[in-house]
């Protein structure tokens, strides 16, 4: 297949510019459209004609990293396009979560070492272990460790402050973007897509998370069990706060009960599809993505792992002398996952949802 020679084809020209490289390859992807029926970004591609930096943007978050382009490609190296669509949207997309994230320059600290997570990680478990020893609770179960009062001091403005980080970035994203009002159809579109994963299947085959070009449904799997796995923990945390301040029904709860019902088989969810996707992010090829950010987050999938993990032992060591501890490094590593939360890769969640509402909207028009 030929190419239009006006093309911006030398690899080297642009390279240094995430945005600017992605626009480069893009635009030799939209001339040869050989991909178009991978994933939502190939349509989206092919629905311009011109791609300024908010489309790049858009498409970059768009992007779910499956990697079933590069391996269909016939314009990668040793070509002299030398494409890599998957790494240059990877770079592009992180390169966005950078400029967007609020407070400025932080993103960048924590994406870029994973050494930042752990370093934050003890520093909670320290806090806690601290905290523990200095506020005895008054209450039965983990409440004598540490006070219904005190933990709602703490993990409030934890979980609601970092919500409004993110606020500022989703409003910075979208209007960089150029996304208009939203609509419920296009929320509905949005989280359908979402709750199946349904572009982590690529062109049907799955993703290449493994090795050479073999496609598996695996990461698909590992990353559903982990939104489900997330879901389930929140619901059951707010099933517990429903039943302490409406129905004055307090911690602890046994296992026939609602919160334990969903709490543990999402901490379950959420170990099994953090370790899985740590194994494959072992196997994946590191060139296909952005690798200077792989540090940050694999800290942050072990990190996601641990707060499941350290959940259900914290409930099995119920009534025992370990539960003083246990409940430090969860909720050391609960905090620091909430604190985290708007600059690590937790906040692709954020930006991936509001692409597919735009381009659920752009599709709409």
């Amino acid at each position: 297949m030929s190419l239009d020679v006006s093309l911006q084809t030398d690899p080297g020209a642009l390279s240094d510019d995430p945005t600017e490289e992605a626009r480069r390859q893009i635009e030799i992807c939209n001339a040869c459209r050989y991909c178009e029926g991978y994933c939502q970004v190939f349509p989206a591609i092919t629905r311009q004609k011109v791609f300024a930096s908010g489309d790049i943007t858009q498409l970059a978050n768009l992007c779910h990293n499956c990697r079933g382009c590069y391996y269909a490609c016939q314009y990668t190296e040793p070509h002299e396009f030398a494409l890599n669509l998957p790494k240059a949207l990877a770079v592009a997309r992180v390169d966005s979560w950078d400029r967007m994230a609020w407070p400025g320059g932080l993103a960048r600290v924590f994406q870029r070492s994973g050494m930042a997570l752990v370093a934050a990680l003890v520093v909670g478990f320290a806090f806690f272990f601290w905290l523990v020893a200095a506020l005895p609770g008054g209450g039965e179960g983990f409440y004598a460790y540490l006070g219904h009062t005190a933990m709602v001091a703490i993990f409030l403005p934890a979980f609601v402050l970092p919500l409004g980080a993110i606020a500022v970035s989703l409003r910075r994203y979208w209007r960089e973007v150029g996304a208009g009002p939203v609509r419920w159809a296009h929320l509905v579109d949005a989280f359908a897509g979402a709750a199946k994963m349904r572009n982590l299947a690529g062109g049907g085959a799955g993703c290449n998370f493994e090795k050479d070009d073999r496609y598996s449904q695996a990461r698909r799997h590992a990353h559903q069990a982990v939104l489900w796995g997330f879901v389930l923990c929140f619901a059951s945390t707010s099933v517990g706060t429903i039943l302490h301040y409406i129905f004055d029904i307090q911690a602890p709860y046994g296992l026939i009960s609602l919160p334990k019902l969903l709490g543990v088989p999402g901490g379950i969810l959420l170990v099994l599809g953090g370790v899985g996707l740590a194994m494959l992010k072992l196997k994946a090829d590191p060139d296909l993505g952005a690798k200077d950010y792989w540090g940050g987050e694999m800290a942050f999938v072990l990190l996601l792992s641990f707060v499941g993990l350290s959940g259900l032992a914290l409930y099995a060591a119920t009534g025992t002398a370990l539960v003083g501890g246990l409940l430090a490094l969860h909720l050391g590593s609960v905090l620091t996952f909430f604190l985290l939360t708007p600059y690590s890769k937790m906040a692709h969640g954020f930006y991936r949802m509001a692409a597919l509402v735009a381009d659920a909207q752009e599709r709409a028009r």
